[in-house]
């Protein structure tokens, strides 16, 4: 473990303990004292992040990052103070095609959130020791490059006000939006008002011909059997249909399914997993996995049988899922899925909105780099704009 001052200290001051560090930590060789550090501050984080708690990310730096090139940053109220915030970092050297050294928030492609794990309160002092550590960074350029915050959420809203105060504004570089489930309505009526009645006068039929086909069951994973059946059972789902064909089911490569089957095994061990199959007789026809972050959840992952696609399992199992509205503990639910899903998208109508961020680092030639990008980018998103019109006019 790697302990840095996050700002400069004078030499009268050399020999005491920083009022603020910020810490490079090997994720396999963390103390028992900064683990529970890091499981507490998911407790009391301004925003959840299932993909940042330890439980998730430890497995995903171990697994899916064997060059090692993401950096675990942890920011420090001292050496031996609280724990502010922890990021996954990594060096770039290109910007989509440009060849631009920068700062990047370290993901792997089923890391759906890019929020650090922040404790509340503090996320201005967050992001100000950060950028300030990334200025001192050798290897730290140009800016830093932060994928999917929750636009308008005390992160970006932080991010924006302390580069601003830095003296430059930090740039929305893209944006989406992806389906959400917030309501204080009960699952039933939610589904009535969500759904056309003539589809769930189908979906009615459809349930009804499965129920012909043998017992149908819905059934949740409660703690009693052993998590590795249904972990088992998901992965084999998922690689018979058509992510298996295309190679990128979970089981499709050794990294991804081990890492699966740690992250399912740990939330489970955290009583963090919500796990759900449709069943016909002993056959899953469809499985989803919720991990729940309170006050929200994140739908990760569904598989369904595309043997009995004509009985829309997945849909049937997301109506069982609205009970999740019940849940005293959860206010939303982050679908996890892309932009104009057409499966949830129908189900949820609740959207939430995503924005990547572009941040300057300080240096005189950071912002120098940092200025031509952003306006090129303006650019480049003013001349496309008129020609996506163009592009969907009849």
């Amino acid at each position: 473990m790697t302990v840095h001052p996050a700002f400069p200290v004078s030499a009268t001051a050399a020999g005491d303990s920083a009022a603020l560090a910020v810490r490079i930590v090997d994720p396999l060789a963390l103390s028992d004292d900064l683990a529970a550090a890091w499981d507490g501050l998911a407790d009391e984080a301004s925003e959840p992040n299932p993909f940042v708690e330890r439980w998730c990310l430890q497995p995903a730096l171990h697994l899916l990052d064997p060059a090692r090139e993401a950096r675990l940053v942890m920011v420090m109220g001292g050496r031996d103070g609280p724990l502010i915030g922890v990021m996954p970092l990594a060096s770039a050297v290109k910007y989509g095609p440009l060849p631009l050294r920068h700062v990047t928030g370290w993901a792997h492609p089923n890391h759906f959130h890019g929020a650090p794990l922040v404790r509340a309160g503090m996320e201005h002092l967050f992001w100000s020791i950060l950028l300030g550590w990334c200025d001192a960074a050798s290897w730290a350029h140009t800016l830093i490059h932060v994928p999917r915050l929750t636009e308008d959420g005390p992160l970006h809203r932080a991010l924006a006000d302390v580069s601003r105060d830095r003296g430059a504004a930090a740039e929305i570089v893209h944006r989406e939006e992806r389906a959400l489930l917030e309501s204080d309505l009960s699952p039933e009526a939610y589904w009535d008002v969500a759904v056309r009645a003539k589809k769930r006068k189908e979906l009615r039929r459809q349930a009804s011909r499965l129920g012909d086909e043998g017992r149908v069951s819905f059934r949740r994973w409660t703690g009693e059997e052993p998590i590795e059946q249904w972990i088992g059972a998901f992965l084999d789902l998922e690689a018979r249909g058509w992510k298996g064909r295309a190679g990128s089911a979970l089981a499709s490569h050794g990294d991804t399914e081990a890492w699966f089957r740690a992250i399912v095994t740990a939330a489970a061990a955290a009583g963090k997993l919500d796990m759900r199959a449709l069943v016909l007789n002993d056959r899953p026809l469809a499985m989803l996995v919720n991990f729940l972050a309170v006050p929200g959840a994140f739908s990760f992952k569904t598989a369904f049988d595309e043997d009995y696609s004509r009985f829309s399992p997945g849909v049937l199992l997301q109506q069982a899922n609205l009970d999740l509205l019940g849940d005293p503990r959860i206010a939303w639910v982050d679908s996890c899925a892309a932009p104009d899903h057409p499966m949830i998208d129908s189900v949820w109508r609740e959207r939430r909105h995503l924005v990547w961020v572009n941040a300057p680092l300080g240096g005189s030639g950071d912002r120098l780099r940092f200025h031509a990008l952003a306006k090129a980018e303006r650019l480049w998103r003013r001349w496309k704009r008129p020609a996506a019109k163009v592009e969907d006019q009849p």
